[in-house]
């Protein structure tokens, strides 16, 4: 039975034999024989294919070509928006990897800047227990331990020899390296100039070639506006991608913004991954919510025992000799 034009309801309109098509969500319902066929329909026209293209955005519909995903948009836009948002969140809140193993002793290299050190001369990160160590000869016996843990070279005698060392890292596409020529610029150090633009486009390409943490200084520019315009979208933007590649001081920033805002249920999830990630700010954080009760006490023991669980994960006798070592030092 067919239906006249004006009996119509919303998401459907009239074929040219009068007979009511139903555009949009109904176009995509599908027998499992069309599954197995891997035939689609174009949530704008209805016409078949097997070569149709998702939205981008929210991988609900499909499409024939750009203009039926434009002339579709009016309608589909509030739900496009609304699941991209869902998929968003899924990666944001989903645990990022753990940080990668030490070369030497294949134990968890610590999160805090003085847990790990970043050797110019092979471009391997090194533990603070291992850098500590003393080193050997093929024959046991004690060497000098003014080399490399890792590949033994001497360590750079000036500031001149490590930066060469270091632009060699960085001629060899080294993200680290090009991470860490970055903060030179950023901050004037080792004769560099001052350039905020140069070290955003080191920066840049640190994060490309895989050192998302890198994204986090990004995120710091636009939020301070050094050499670029102060943006908050685009600081939040980089934080997430630095959260989501296991940037903890990111992820905390992110609490912390999320706090501001009242937005409490998210910022109580990102402290929570970082917690679990080895920050130990963002654990007094969350224990100062459960305080003043804006955190139960489910939400902060789980904060608590993640931290601890990564406590025991980088613990070694040999790191607890280099954090004594370090601590006795602060006091000469």
């Amino acid at each position: 039975m067919s239906m006249s034009a004006d009996n119509c309801k919303d998401g459907v309109s009239k074929s040219n034999d009068g007979v009511c098509e139903v555009n949009g969500i109904l176009n995509n319902t599908r027998t499992a024989d069309d599954n197995e066929n891997n035939v689609s329909v174009c949530a704008n026209c209805g016409k078949e294919g097997s070569n149709l293209k998702a939205c981008t955005a929210c991988k609900l519909v499909k499409y024939c070509n750009r203009e039926c995903q434009i002339a579709h948009r009016p309608q589909h836009k509030k739900e496009c928006r609304k699941r991209a948002a869902e998929l968003h969140d899924i990666e944001l809140f989903k645990q990022p990897p753990p940080a990668e193993d030490c070369p030497i002793c294949f134990i968890r290299i610590p999160t805090l800047v003085s847990g790990s050190k970043y050797n110019s001369c092979c471009g391997k990160v090194i533990c603070c227990g291992c850098c500590y160590a003393p080193l050997y000869d093929d024959q046991g016996n004690e060497v000098d331990n003014e080399k490399c843990p890792f590949c033994r070279v001497p360590t750079a005698n000036s500031d001149e020899e490590y930066v060469e060392r270091l632009n060699r890292r960085v001629e060899a596409n080294d993200p680290i390296a090009i991470h860490k020529l970055g903060f030179y610029y950023h901050n004037g150090k080792y004769k560099h100039p001052q350039d905020y633009t140069k070290a955003l486009e080191l920066w840049h390409k640190a994060a490309k070639l895989g050192y998302a943490r890198a994204y986090c200084n990004i995120g710091y520019a636009y939020l301070s506006g050094e050499g670029v315009n102060v943006d908050k979208k685009k600081s939040i933007h980089y934080f997430e991608l630095a959260a989501m590649g296991g940037s903890v001081i990111a992820q905390s920033n992110l609490g912390n913004m999320e706090g501001h805002e009242g937005n409490l249920h998210r910022a109580i999830k990102h402290y929570i991954i970082a917690a679990k990630c080895g920050g130990s700010d963002s654990l007094k954080e969350i224990q100062k919510m459960y305080t003043h009760g804006h955190a139960t006490k489910e939400e902060y023991t789980k904060a608590l025992q993640a931290y601890q669980t990564y406590l025991v994960d980088i613990k070694s006798p040999q790191r607890d000799k280099a954090a004594a070592f370090s601590e006795k030092l602060r006091y000469y």
